[in-house]
């Protein structure tokens, strides 16, 4: 007899798995809403767990064996120990990267977006054990590098991981790489809006009401658990800023260009160290020691993730000679460093640069205009929303995020004049992209029809109404087959699959009436009719990796498989091309 694709014989008989399998194919629909809101609270809490963790991992044996007791104090060590200690972070740090291959090694905001976008947002663990290990020893040791970037990765991979245990659907972790994202940027600069938007702008290059939802409610538990360990100070103590006249608008706009101009010269550095692909591990990281103790054996501000020098420049208690020393030797010292391979975070350092650039020419426009300009403090701010939005070509999270840091919504004109300037000026100067996609191809993850596709997995699409059977059938069970009515029939052969149209059986079967031949067996490998092979894909993948295996096939439908036994068949539903090209047309 055919094998029909039935329900079981007693639906009311509850099995554990039932109720997850239900979720867990909800999943593959666009509008999964509750379910994906579900998961973004977990994944916002693991994450703020992740991101905690993390952040205790650099504070605590910073407060120990500094002489002020402060994580940020690397300015009271003594010269000595300003030139070993980056040296011995780094001969640790070749030990522990050494030992991993070079896949293994990738790390960072960077590698998150080449995962979600060639590997359907499957993130390894063996990758985020060497960012948090090799992290902290960076921060720790001084180099001038962040923790932001480490968190971002820890956070998408940990909700990666938490999806792929429990074997969701590829178009769900996608969304849960996103709600890891935005939670790691929440917890880390109490700055929930900025999270949600830094996922949607830089990782997912979209914004849907879909993605939202659960993003935010990551976004807001891993800013909830921050606060609980942390406190819900801001991350920066600052006074009340606001722009001292309309006047000020052009030299607005001039400092925008200069921050923009500073951002192009981090992007189009990034890109050249990076290129220089000869020089091995061991000399890239030490080359990076290096570098790292001379700077701060001169301008010992430079070393670690420098928040107290971006509070300071906004208080106003630096210099301008001091800043432009700081911005510049940062700037250099920071994009080299995790160019040349440092697994940091590059969003720390670039707050530091914009708000000391800002600080520094805030104090300029004050010597021009006393009468109409603003503190410094309200420029270092400025310029540290501006730098961020420049290198990472996101202004919308820099906008946020500056509105979050300083709870002052006068600042939001001038910072979104500045912001604009600052990112235009960035693009046509460098013609590059972020600095997180610099070496990738954007453009071709970020169409309409591959964001469309990737949205959904193959099973909200597939056919379930088919009838698998063997190639050789009687006349009578080619009746009993079609009085099924079934979409298609798909003809099982040893380990291949092909699918044919119910009506060129049922035109065959007419054929045979008419010669009087009903009692031949019937061979569906031979009757006249279009046959096409089926092509597996896992019951977990996205549409759009059903259109690549079609395409790379040549061919016009697929399988989605499912556990089997010899009494049933691993053929869980069909997908077509035709399916596929209507969904999205």
């Amino acid at each position: 007899m055919p094998q029909a694709n039935k329900s079981p014989s007693n639906p009311r008989q509850w099995r554990p798995d039932t109720l997850f399998t239900q979720f867990r194919h909800r999943l593959a629909h666009v509008d999964a809403l509750p379910q994906l809101a579900l998961l973004g609270i977990v994944s916002g809490i693991v994450t703020g767990l992740i991101a905690v963790a993390f952040r205790l991992a650099i504070e605590w044996p910073l407060e120990l064996f500094l002489p002020t007791q402060q994580s940020e104090g690397f300015e009271s060590l003594t010269l000595e120990a300003r030139l070993l200690l980056p040296l011995a972070g780094t001969i640790l740090l070749v030990v522990v990267m050494r030992r991993r291959s070079k896949a293994q090694r990738q790390c960072g905001v960077g590698h998150v977006i080449e995962r979600y976008q060639q590997h359907q947002a499957h993130l390894p663990a063996s990758n985020a054990i060497v960012q948090f290990i090799a992290g902290a020893l960076a921060a720790v040791s001084g180099h001038s590098v962040g923790r932001e970037g480490p968190a971002v990765h820890l956070g998408a991979t940990c909700s990666s991981l938490l999806g792929q245990k429990l074997g969701l659907p590829n178009n769900s972790l996608r969304i849960m790489v996103g709600c890891g994202v935005a939670a790691a940027i929440a917890a880390s600069f109490n700055t929930p809006l900025a999270g949600v938007i830094f996922a949607m702008e830089v990782v997912l290059m979209e914004y849907t009401v879909t993605g939202f939802i659960p993003i935010i409610l990551s976004s807001v538990s891993g800013a909830l658990i921050s606060r609980v360990c942390f406190g819900d100070a801001p991350a920066f103590s600052i006074p009340t800023l606001a722009m001292g006249s309309m006047l000020e608008l052009p030299f607005l706009i001039f400092c925008g260009i200069i921050v923009g101009l500073a951002s192009s010269v981090v992007l189009k550095l990034h890109k050249y160290i990076q290129d220089l692909k000869t020089l091995s591990l061991t000399t890239r990281l030490l080359t990076a020691g290096i570098l790292t103790s001379l700077a701060a054996a001169f301008v010992p501000q430079v070393m670690g993730v420098g928040y107290d020098t971006v509070e300071a420049a906004m208080l106003g208690d630096l210099s301008v000679t001091l800043l432009l020393t700081i911005a510049v030797t940062k700037l250099l010292l920071s994009t080299v460093t995790i160019a040349l391979g440092v697994p940091g975070g590059s969003i720390g350092p670039t707050l530091v640069i914009g708000a000391c650039l800002g600080g520094a020419m805030g104090i300029v426009g004050t010597n021009l205009s006393p009468e109409n300009s603003a503190s410094s403090g309200f420029y270092a701010t400025i310029g540290m929303g501006a730098m961020m939005a420049g290198v990472l070509n996101a202004p919308l999270a820099a906008l946020m995020a500056l509105l979050e840091l300083t709870y002052n919504s006068a600042i939001l004109l001038p910072a979104m004049l500045v912001i604009v300037v600052a990112t235009i000026t960035a693009r046509l100067t460098s013609r590059l992209p972020g600095l997180f996609l610099i070496g990738r191809n954007p453009e071709r993850y970020t169409s309409p029809v591959f964001q469309s596709l990737s949205r959904a997995g193959v099973t909200s699409l597939m056919t379930r109404n088919f009838i698998a059977h063997t190639p050789l059938l009687s006349f009578e069970q080619a009746e009993i087959l079609l009085n099924q009515h079934p979409e298609w029939i798909v003809i099982e052969k040893d380990d291949e699959r092909f699918i044919l149209r119910p009506s060129d059986l049922a035109h065959h079967i007419q054929t045979m009436l008419a010669d009087e031949s009903q009692h031949k067996a019937i061979d569906l490998l031979e009757i006249p009719g279009e046959r096409w092979r089926l092509h597996p894909i896992h019951q977990r993948s996205t549409l759009q990796e059903a259109l690549m295996l079609i395409r790379e096939k040549n061919g016009f439908a697929l399988h989605v498989t499912q556990p089997h036994t010899t009494a049933s068949s691993p053929v869980a539903g069909i997908i077509t091309r035709d399916q596929i090209d209507n969904y999205y047309q």
